[in-house]
């Protein structure tokens, strides 16, 4: 059973970016804060990859026995630095039309398909809600990075 909770976290969390963001321009979006560590926007397309990621994984649990994936990494994949050259609006877009695809496919499976597993290679077997689980903390971890460097701008 999905908690509602979750369910209210996966449908509106993201949108937690715009209220966020709202008072900064351009500038103060792309700039870099701290040398090495990615600037809001490149948070931002972090997160919008990610979100396809997801999906491929969800439909691969449910598609195979326990299939094992490796642990996301932004910087080894090719198509983050595609979604850095997109503009901030452009990406928010992305991510609302790819949350609805993700909302929709996890609260429409039925009890026996959210207990699918998949293998992460640092938590181990996670069923399809334990993977939803992590996906919006991890969202959660990169919205607070963003609140942090809006507010090294004031």
């Amino acid at each position: 059973m999905i908690q509602s909770s979750l369910t209210h976290r996966l449908k509106d969390q993201h949108r937690a970016i715009t209220s966020i963001i709202i008072n900064l321009n351009d500038r103060q979006i792309q700039q870099h804060h701290i040398k090495g560590k990615w600037s809001i926007h490149e948070h931002i397309a972090h997160l919008a990859k990610y979100q396809p990621v997801f999906i491929d994984r969800i439909r691969k649990i449910l598609l195979m026995d326990d299939p094992e994936f490796e642990a996301y990494n932004a910087e080894k994949d090719d198509g983050f630095e595609i979604y850095c050259a997109f503009t901030t609006y452009e990406l928010l877009k992305k991510i609302s039309s790819d949350r609805e695809i993700i909302y929709n496919l996890v609260t429409k499976l039925s009890p026996d398909k959210l207990d699918r597993m998949g293998r992460h290679p640092k938590y181990g077997k996670l069923n399809i809600l334990e993977w939803t689980e992590f996906f919006l903390l991890h969202e959660a971890h990169h919205l607070f990075a963003i609140f942090q460097l809006t507010h090294t701008l004031k």
